[in-house]
């Protein structure tokens, strides 16, 4: 067993260092990899992997509760609020947000800024009455809609915190009577008053785990007020009396989130890391703004701290910058598909330094092309 975590830990030192820029999953500390590797090996030290281990161990029970209790510590969220961790994804949670919060001629409210928005709104459509409050799609979502009335009658108002395709993100919060927030791209990213939500989910892959985990905090009170018969396994409150092991959770997922959000308080916490990713984004957006051959693609003031996303002024480029970016081990700048360009995905385990590395590479490239 010593032998094989020490074949781990040599390879890991002789691993030549990329810098990893992908949009999801994304990058996640070296250290959790590490330790969430040898778990696979011996977990706990019971001479066992933690992937094949009962979830219902009392080893792994207290995973499931110091993860929950982490959620809400980082959140800063009191006892009114329950914390789940389920699968199936943020796109789940899409149709299970309205199922358990939009009432029988109740109306839902969304906000809607990018693509994931956009399904959100037609999972709920699906359910319930569903009115879009504002929207960015007007021009490509290049901006976050401010200064929209909001009807005092919904049952909730959905935002989405960051969008990662299109590069925006919401710097202040609406008020509502009710504010549900989808936060899987940008979450524990920069410091959030949870009980201002009374519901906010995130898929792991981008700031918290790998993929296969979704994280739900609830505030408990706004529950069991749909009058519809609720299926089981889309009922926020089955999963809270059982635990989030109703049905057996994606175990691995949840905990190398764990390990994440330890790595993330044992070194000060969203405050910490919220003084990292604006100087990573500072870095970055102002090198964009300054070199001849990149444009950003979205509103100054809207600009996500998370996903950086730019275009080049002479698009036949691309491939050149492309060459000068593989070597330099750059790695997971291409744009989504539906927008092309690049994007930068600063998540928090990505270190300044390969910030800067970008910014090198984009100064040279100007040098030879501009």
């Amino acid at each position: 067993m010593e032998t094989l975590i020490s074949t781990i830990k040599n390879q890991q030192k002789t691993m030549t260092k990329v810098h990893n820029f992908s949009a999801g999953p994304g990058i996640l500390p070296q250290e959790v990899l590490q330790q969430a590797a040898e778990a696979c090996i011996n977990f706990d030290n019971l001479n066992l992997s933690l992937l094949e281990i009962s979830h219902r161990s009392k080893n792994y029970e207290a995973v499931m509760e110091e993860s929950m209790a982490l959620v809400k510590e980082l959140l800063y969220l009191d006892d009114s609020y329950k914390v789940m961790f389920l699968g199936g994804g943020a796109s789940l949670q899409f149709a299970m947000v309205p199922y358990n919060l939009l009432r029988d001629g109740g109306t839902a409210g969304y906000v809607n800024t990018g693509v994931w928005a956009t399904k959100a709104i037609k999972e709920s459509k699906l359910i319930g009455n569903t009115q879009v409050v504002a929207s960015s799609e007007d021009k490509k979502f290049s901006y976050i809609p401010k200064g929209y009335g909001i009807p005092t009658t919904l049952d909730y108002l959905h935002v989405t915190s960051n969008n990662t395709i299109y590069g925006t993100q919401i710097k202040k919060f609406p008020t509502a009577a009710s504010l549900v927030c989808d936060m899987s791209s940008d979450i524990f990213s920069r410091k959030v008053d949870g009980k201002k939500f009374s519901l906010i989910y995130a898929g792991a892959q981008k700031n918290m785990g790998p993929a296969g985990a979704t994280m739900v905090a609830v505030r408990e009170s706004v529950l069991g007020k749909v009058n519809r018969p609720m299926l089981s396994m889309l009922d926020y409150r089955i999963h809270i009396k059982n635990g989030s092991m109703y049905n057996t959770p994606p175990v691995f997922s949840i905990y190398v989130t764990m390990l994440t959000l330890r790595w993330l308080k044992k070194n000060g916490g969203v405050e910490w890391i919220e003084k990292i990713n604006q100087q990573k984004a500072d870095t970055l957006y102002a090198e964009i703004d300054r070199n001849s051959l990149f444009t950003g693609t979205t509103a100054k003031e809207d600009r996500s701290n998370m996903n950086v996303t730019f275009v080049m002024s002479k698009p036949e480029l691309e491939p050149e910058f492309d060459k000068l970016a593989k070597s330099a081990n750059l790695s997971g700048l291409r744009g989504h598909r539906d927008v092309g360009g690049y994007r930068a995905s600063l998540y928090n385990a990505l270190p300044l330094e390969s910030v800067q590395v970008l910014v090198d590479v984009m100064k040279d490239f100007e040098k030879k092309f501009a």
